[in-house]
């Protein structure tokens, strides 16, 4: 403050008298006017050192330059150095960050690798030199390190750079070599070069400088060496014996078991009685059993009755057989058909029922004559078939259609036996056929849990279901009114689809209670629509109510598996049921 009024005092000094009125400036000043009097000027404040806020003012300037980033900041109020961002992160150890590195910046567990501008051989040839020799060169010095002393000893060469003397010594050696080569043609024996057991053969077969001669070859074989080879090469052959006679199809034979074959008005004895109609409409779920067919060494696999009747039921056997009883009269089996020489799969009707197609394990389909037990035609692919089926259709009875296990849908022209369409689309062994849509289209199932649906003729699919909750379904059936298609699922529970245009899975009907997985169990349905029907993997027999999705029953029908269950076409309380223990069953 006295510096400020000493420069004021300085100031006034200086300038020179001023007249602000001209007028008046000839006039004498006023005697009573004294002279302006400047007072000097008072702080009342205490007087302050500066010196030490001047310092701490410029040192929080200096420190803003230098202190670190924090690095979870998104906002920096300051153009940081190069120094600033790139120092080191201060302050604890974050425990899910290790070595002060966040998760995102880290590419290795020990921390940031950065790549380094090495070739791979260049790296590959010092691991490698390091791993046999115990040295190797440091990029970031041009020097070795590891064991020098032996680095000296091999001339510092790494494992890619051979000596000379061993360069010298594999082209003597190779030399040598193409002399023995070139003397042996001379008086080689052709059948040692053709067979590959021989070191002839060996010699100029050999693809790669690492294969060697055979050393130490045995001239002549003991007695037990002989001995065994010669069971070998008998083993061998009557396993290729036998693959060739599994190749050819089996000899078919039909045996008749029932009175006569005619009657004597001439009526066959696959004519259905006169007097076989349905009584009425109404559907009653079966209470007891009444008749039991056992002719079966093996399991059932599949059951069909005679279309429209029903007073034959036909049977596939796991014993190779397939059998025909009578359901009305005497309840005897008709009928056997031997033409199979593995398990019979799946068995199927034609519309008139004289004549019928089976599946079996020894990868044929045979198309049989109901009546006379004749073969009229064997379809094969080299392939399982799973299931086979004739089109629905009165005008193509003659097209058969079998889902493979190499995933295909093969259809044959049966008078022809050639064939004529191949579906294609399938990821996994296909399961089902199922006809819908007044026969112009078709269902397929498969091991790759999907539903695929086809135009008949043209193999594109026209709809694709599956789903990640989708499980297999190895059994589906059309509902009579032909609307819905019930669908057997190996998560225990039958699930009902549309087969209208849009195919949708209808989530308000859903049928459970049962045990299925794992076992490819029939469902099917009653001939008014009203009850759903499926065996079990426990032997029961299940029943639900169509409309309101309870169960309404479960009989217990076999021991192990009951795999096969259809109701009778006329019969309204009718059941048969086929399992695993070979025995067909008949409820009423």
């Amino acid at each position: 403050m006295d510096l400020l009024q000493s420069y004021a005092d300085d100031e006034i000094a200086e300038s020179p008298p001023q007249n602000p009125n001209p007028q008046s400036s000839d006039q004498n000043p006023s005697p009573d006017s004294s002279p302006i009097r400047i007072l000097p000027s008072k702080s009342a404040a205490p007087k302050v050192d500066d010196t030490m806020l001047a310092l701490t003012v410029a040192g929080g300037a200096a420190r803003a330059q230098s202190k670190p980033l924090d690095p979870t900041q998104h906002l920096v109020g300051f153009n940081p150095t190069y120094e600033q961002l790139w120092a080191p992160i201060y302050g604890p150890a974050h425990p899910y960050a290790k070595d002060g590195l966040a998760q995102g910046l880290r590419n290795h567990k020990l921390g940031f690798v950065e790549d380094a501008s090495i070739e791979p051989f260049v790296f590959d040839e010092q691991y490698n030199t390091f791993q046999k020799y115990g040295y190797a060169v440091d990029p970031s010095e041009n020097s070795y390190i590891g064991d020098l002393e032996k680095m000296k000893e091999c001339d510092a060469i790494s494992v890619y750079n051979i000596p000379q003397h061993e360069q010298k010594k594999r082209k003597l050696e190779k030399k040598k070599e193409k002399m023995e080569e070139e003397g042996d043609e001379q008086d080689v024996d052709m059948s040692e070069v053709e067979n590959p057991s021989t070191d002839t053969w060996l010699m100029r077969n050999r693809k790669s400088p690492w294969a060697g001669k055979k050393q130490g070859l045995q001239e002549e074989l003991t007695e037990e060496q002989k001995k065994y080879a010669e069971e070998y090469a008998k083993k061998k052959g009557e396993e290729k014996g036998g693959d060739r006679e599994k190749a050819e199809p089996m000899a078919e034979k039909s045996t008749f078991h029932g009175k006569e074959e005619r009657d004597y008005q001439g009526r066959s004895w696959i004519a259905p009685p006169k007097d076989a109609k349905a009584a009425n409409d109404h559907c009653y779920i079966p209470k007891r059993l009444i008749h039991t067919w056992s002719g079966h060494t093996k399991g059932v696999s599949a059951i069909r009755f005679f279309p429209k009747h029903g007073h034959l039921i036909l049977s596939a056997g796991m014993d190779t057989k397939v059998k025909i009883w009578d359901v009305h009269n005497s309840g005897k089996c008709m009928r056997t058909y031997m033409g199979h020489s593995k398990a019979v799969r799946d068995i199927w009707f034609s519309n008139d029922g004289s004549k019928f197609l089976t599946a079996g394990y020894d990868k044929y389909i045979k198309y049989w004559d109901t009546e006379t037990g004749q073969v009229i035609q064997t379809f094969t692919t080299g392939k399982i078939p799973y299931v086979v089926r004739l089109n629905p259709d009165e005008d193509k009875q003659n097209v058969l259609l079998a889902g493979m296990s190499d995933k295909k849908i093969v259809q044959w022209d049966i008078n022809s036996g050639q064939i004529t369409q191949e579906y294609d689309q399938h990821l996994g062994a296909v399961n089902t056929i199922t006809f819908v849509d007044n026969n112009r289209r078709f269902v397929t199932s498969s091991d790759d849990k999907s539903l695929r649906v086809w135009e008949y003729g043209i193999p594109v699919v026209i709809k694709y279901i599956s789903e990640p909750h989708m499980h297999s379904m190895p059994s589906i059936s059309p509902h009579p009114n032909g609307n819905w298609i019930a669908a057997q699922s190996l998560d225990n529970q039958i699930l009902i689809y549309s087969t209208r245009e849009r195919f949708q899975l209808n989530k308000k009907k859903r049928f459970a209670g049962h045990i299925v997985a794992g076992y490819a169990c029939q469902v099917n349905f009653s001939p008014d629509g009203r009850f759903v029907l499926s065996g079990d993997g426990e032997g029961r027999c299940w029943f639900w109510d169509w409309k309101s999705c309870k169960v309404f029953r479960t009989l217990k029908c076999h021991e192990g598996v009951c795999i096969g269950a259809e109701w009778h076409p006329l019969e309204q309380s009718k059941v048969a049921t086929c399992g695993w223990d070979g025995l067909i069953k008949y409820w009423d």
